[in-house]
């Protein structure tokens, strides 16, 4: 059988589903990759259209009676969360009182900007790769960036206001979750088993066969500029993308508690991994 595999045409995720999707892994089964941005995905997910997808963690507050969490595959990490930037003179205070562009409602960028102040409430949903922009020209106060939005603000003319993901460590203690993969539960367990082993060995492909990738990541890394490429990839793709473990399953709990919490996200008794 095969199965739909939805993920970004970032270098990090690129990366990662390469082997999988390429048929580099023994005993994985065939993966139709639909390559999407992070928000298309989240709402194909909340559709039910996908088998396996990346999501973002905010998002899967929302999904876990459809869906299970992977161990293998996400973004989750120290020193690189959304960060928000404008064209200078704004103090984190003041955001509450700006009209602020985010990447989409359900993206973890979102979520972190309700729960650092739950008095904003002047959000313009847009894609992206197009906030910076929005930004620069004064559409917008103020945006919530992502990705290697984070390596090119500065050019802009551009100044960050706050790093959220720094704010998420220095509050909790924990590393920052930003997006995992997703499995619907009614694959069964045996089936999602497999994938989250062939997944894990896709990473660990990636790894010891980098330039055998190269091609593929910069075929949808479309303009980039190949050191921005591999910054994405090197921020990104780390320790916990093998496997969460203990520390990365417990940053992805709390957020998920404090999203429950402030009532952004409903509450499920619904387990978050599938064992």
């Amino acid at each position: 059988m095969s199965v739909t595999l939805g993920y970004s045409p970032c270098p990090n995720d690129t990366f990662i589903f390469y082997a999988l999707v390429h048929g580099k892994i023994a005993g994985a089964p065939a993966c139709e990759e639909v390559l999407e941005d992070i928000e298309t995905l989240n709402a194909m997910a909340m559709g039910g259209a996908l088998d396996l997808t990346k999501i973002s963690f905010h998002a899967l507050a929302h999904l876990r009676d459809q869906y299970c969490l992977l161990h293998s595959g996400g973004a989750l990490g120290r020193g690189c969360g959304p960060l928000v930037v404008a064209k200078g003179g704004v103090a984190p205070g003041q955001l509450r009182h700006k009209k602020i562009a985010i990447p989409g409602q359900l993206t973890t960028a979102a979520l972190l900007l309700r729960l650092f102040d739950a008095e904003i409430s002047r959000l313009d949903v847009m894609p992206f790769d197009k906030i910076i922009g929005a930004t620069a020209r004064g559409e917008v106060d103020a945006g919530v960036i992502i990705h290697e939005s984070r390596f090119t603000y500065p050019a802009y003319g551009l100044e960050k206001v706050i790093d959220l993901g720094e704010w998420w460590e220095q509050s909790t203690g924990h590393p920052i979750p930003l997006g995992g993969i997703l499995a619907r539960r009614s694959l069964g367990a045996e089936l999602i088993g497999r994938i989250d082993r062939a997944l894990a060995q896709s990473v660990e492909y990636a790894h010891a066969h980098p330039e055998a990738v190269r091609g593929y990541i910069r075929a949808h890394a479309q303009e980039m500029d190949e050191a921005v490429m591999q910054a994405h990839i090197d921020l990104y793709v780390n320790e916990y993308t093998l496997d969460y473990g203990a520390v990365g399953a417990a940053a992805i709990f709390d957020l998920i508690a404090r999203a429950e919490g402030a009532g952004i996200a409903p509450a499920s008794a619904a387990p978050l991994f599938v064992s």
